[in-house]
């Protein structure tokens, strides 16, 4: 397995000049070098052909021993050293000082076919950020990144992606919903790759404690390799750099709106600077369509990371990235410009979006209180969203209009009059509206159905795979990995993932909210 290595990152951002891998505050460094934990007994479990390829790694060698050890930590690529990024982060809303990559250990960075990559394991030891942590990750929520990042990437979100899914042999204490009944789980190592894995905290950090001089080596870099058409040698450069930023964002926030899916821990180190969904850990999609939504059991209270919500806190962490930018700019207003232009794209952006999902493609006045009231009508009843905007694209009259409902809603037998009446009035302002389009319904469907998936991960599809594969049976791994792979075509032999959670699943731990251990 010969990669072509760069060490670009580590050659020219600063380095944390204490090697020993000790708990710590780190000063005036990017990253620290460290060294994954080796292994007690590693088994490469599932790994992505596709996300090997681009790496340059072929078939052959992914079923190599070498790759085995090289994605499990068991050994250390010729000529590159591994290590962690220094970064902090605003947690819940509140400033949580530094944090770093407390159990994600960067292995190297490749270029093949003029793209660079990094390579990242997590779950693969301590590092100097992991705090009270152990560094490592357990199979559970291993399953859960593994599949996710690349489900993502093929609906067409800007995601990191996944390169492999291996098993460690070790034992590794958790405690699921954190009621003080930890319980041993496997251990596992999710090897990802993203063309950066740079974060708002990285700039933060180095803000906070006020060194000046390190933010802008970081944010030069992060321009000159990532942001190459802007001319990072002035205060327009870094203006230019955070809107950038800012639209990439709100693009990525639009795509997970668009799709039903639910980050969960919105933090300002869980944002990447390139706008690729990062750090999968309680996350969800939608079943029940629900603004109000949450996955993640820490949030239960204030729900801050609610799926309704999720625009405006995209907006909140930009807040705190220009104030980490402010020093090197000394200006405000470009910056509140920026951020006030976020919010009139987010109308913009949202707005064409919901339009798409309908199958309507030119403008009219009135497609906003169509859009509302069709939001209202889904929260009147739990209905499964991308079954019903999935099945939209079939409608053509009234009565296929309940057939849609009848498979979308979750309680379809015990439909109240009300509930059938305003449906009823929606979907003859839509029969209206569509009259309008110049399209025919098989062109419409077509489009619509581009948009809106078939398939995606529900919770309990991934738990599971999870249950199957503590029993050593890791088929449903890739059974689930395939059909992701394709979310928008109809795929019959695969229609029993098409349909409505299950009743078992509703309350069932993993399947409707889950915690952050992992």
């Amino acid at each position: 397995m010969k990669l072509n290595i760069k060490n670009i990152f580590i050659n020219e951002l600063p380095a944390d000049p204490d090697t020993e891998n000790s708990i710590r505050q780190v000063e005036k460094a990017v990253f620290s070098f460290v060294t994954p934990k080796k292994t007690a007994k590693s088994k490469v479990i599932h790994s992505s052909i596709e996300m090997a390829s681009e790496l340059g790694i072929s078939t052959k060698e992914i079923s190599s021993n070498y790759f085995k050890n090289i994605v499990t930590g068991n050994q250390v690529y010729p000529e590159t050293k591994p290590y962690a990024m220094c970064y902090a982060g605003h947690q819940f809303g509140n400033w949580a000082g530094q944090l770093g990559d407390g159990r994600a250990i960067n292995l190297f960075e490749v270029e093949h076919n003029s793209k660079n990559w990094k390579v990242q394991l997590k779950g693969a030891g301590e590092t100097p950020y992991s705090r009270n942590a152990d560094g490592l990750a357990v199979l559970r929520s291993s399953i859960r990144e593994y599949l996710c990042s690349e489900a993502m990437f093929h609906l067409g979100v800007p995601t990191t992606r996944a390169l492999s899914l291996s098993l460690t042999g070790d034992q590794v204490m958790r405690d699921v919903l954190y009621d003080g009944n930890p319980a041993l789980e496997k251990g596992a190592i999710v090897s990802r790759v993203a063309p950066s894995f740079l974060r708002f905290g990285n700039y933060e950090i180095f803000a906070a404690r006020n060194d000046l001089k390190n933010l802008k080596i970081l944010v030069d870099y992060t321009i000159k390799y990532h942001f190459p058409n802007i001319d990072s040698s002035s205060k327009e450069g870094y203006i230019n750099f955070f809107k950038y930023v800012s639209n990439r964002t709100l693009e990525m926030i639009i795509h997970w709106q668009r799709v039903g899916f639910v980050h969960g821990v919105m933090n300002t180190d869980n944002m990447s600077i390139l706008g690729l969904t990062i750090d999968y850990g309680p996350y969800g999609w939608l079943e029940d369509f629900n603004f109000g939504w949450t996955p993640n059991t820490t949030d239960n209270q204030n729900k801050r990371y609610r799926y309704g919500n999720q625009p405006n806190i995209g907006l909140w962490n930009l807040h705190q990235l220009a104030n980490a930018l402010y020093p090197l700019i000394e200006e405000a207003k470009p910056l509140e410009d920026i951020l006030n232009q976020y919010k009139v794209d987010f109308k913009i952006k949202s707005l064409q979006m919901m339009q798409s999902k309908l199958g309507l493609f030119t403008n009219d006045d009135d497609d906003l209180n169509l859009i509302q009231q069709l939001e209202d009508n889904l929260h009147l009843e739990e209905t499964d969203m991308t079954i019903f905007f999935r099945l939209l694209s079939d409608f053509t009259d009234l009565p296929s209009s309940l057939e849609i409902m009848s498979a979308a809603v979750y309680k379809s037998n015990n439909i109240p009059k009300d509930f059938k009446k305003k449906w009823g009035n929606w979907f003859s302002l839509y029969s209206k509206r569509l009259l309008k389009e110049s399209f025919s319904h098989r062109q419409r469907k077509q489009k619509m159905d581009a948009i809106n998936p078939k398939y995606v991960l529900r919770n309990y599809m991934a738990q599971l795979a999870i249950e199957s594969a503590n029993e050593e049976d890791y088929s449903l791994i890739d059974e689930l990995f395939q059909l992701l792979k394709n979310p928008y075509s109809e795929q019959p032999k695969n229609q029993k993932w098409f349909a409505k959670r299950p009743e078992w699943a509703r309350d069932k731990v993993g399947c409707s909210t889950l915690s952050c251990s992992s």
